[in-house]
């Protein structure tokens, strides 16, 4: 595959987040509400698509565990089924549990549901409580050592070597500046402010494109790859062709996040991925310049 510019994903692809991000989801609801889903069910929500945002993520979560205790019947299977349906995200698992009740019940729901209560714990649990208090600027009610250090870096140093010495690389992330800045700075990747887009940066995360060709025009690219860990990321190299007609842009799906092996790649070729590789670390081996 040519490419004259490389974008990467950075959870999932560049940091393995399974004992990071995925166990803050699962434990902030449990931590709130007394009860959780299993980890290994989140990617059913990122399969569902909408949510490149993780705080998000917690947030249908836990609406499920309480509309599941007044009155919403749907099993998780259902619930997350549904959402994809009705166009991924948060609003769609809104939409799914407020038109599945009585009104009596959704006045229960969102009196229950606290979305601000179960980010403080999120990133509480996420950040420790050293790091809570500097990017935070508040004070923990938990002295957590906090899961970002649990991140193993997933891309050698050669491959990140080979990439920023042969392509223009660029990063297209969900994180927070800082906290992209923090793994970042692990894998040993260093890029101008201008080449790192985060949550900071649109409104509209994955799948909306808009990130993916402002960095292409950063970049210069005409030829650019996004290789990213979820269905979502495949999809946005994919709007970003119907958006930028005037550059080729193609999606590699990762198999380093919670999609993995055949069943992976099959779905990532479902949402429209131009190549699926076991690592970050195949790209030098499968990509060509210009």
């Amino acid at each position: 595959m040519q490419a004259d510019a490389v974008v990467l994903d950075i959870d999932g692809v560049l940091v393995d987040v399974a004992d990071s991000y995925r166990r803050a989801i699962v434990e902030s609801v449990e931590e709130v509400y007394g009860e959780t889903i299993p980890r290994e069910d989140v990617q059913q929500f990122k399969d569902a698509g909408g949510f490149n945002n993780d705080w998000e993520l917690t947030y249908a979560v836990a609406l499920y565990i309480v509309a599941r205790n007044e009155g919403f019947d749907r099993d998780l299977d259902a619930y997350t089924d549904t959402i994809e349906a009705t166009g991924g995200g948060l609003a769609a698992a809104e939409t799914v549990v407020y038109d599945d009740v009585d009104p009596d019940e959704r006045e229960r729901i969102q009196n229950v549901w606290n979305t601000g209560r179960l980010r403080d714990t999120f990133q509480q649990l996420y950040l420790g409580a050293d790091l809570y208090r500097e990017l935070e600027d508040g004070y923990p009610s938990m002295e957590t050592e906090g899961y970002i250090h649990d991140e193993p870096v997933l891309a050698d140093p050669d491959t990140i070597d080979h990439l920023t010495s042969t392509y223009e690389v660029g990063v297209l992330t969900g994180r927070p500046a800082a906290e992209a800045e923090i793994a970042l700075d692990r894998v040993g990747l260093s890029l101008p402010d201008e080449r790192v887009h985060t949550m900071d940066d649109w409104d509209g995360g994955k799948p909306e494109p808009r990130a993916l060709t402002d960095l292409a025009f950063e970049l210069d690219g005409r030829e650019v790859v996004f290789a990213g860990d979820t269905l979502d990321d495949v999809r946005t190299a994919v709007n970003a062709a119907e958006a930028d007609p005037g550059r080729n842009y193609r999606g590699i799906g990762v198999l380093t996040g919670g999609l993995t092996g055949d069943d992976g790649r099959r779905k990532f070729e479902g949402a429209g991925a131009d190549l699926v590789v076991p690592s970050v670390n195949e790209l030098p081996k499968v990509l060509t310049t210009v």
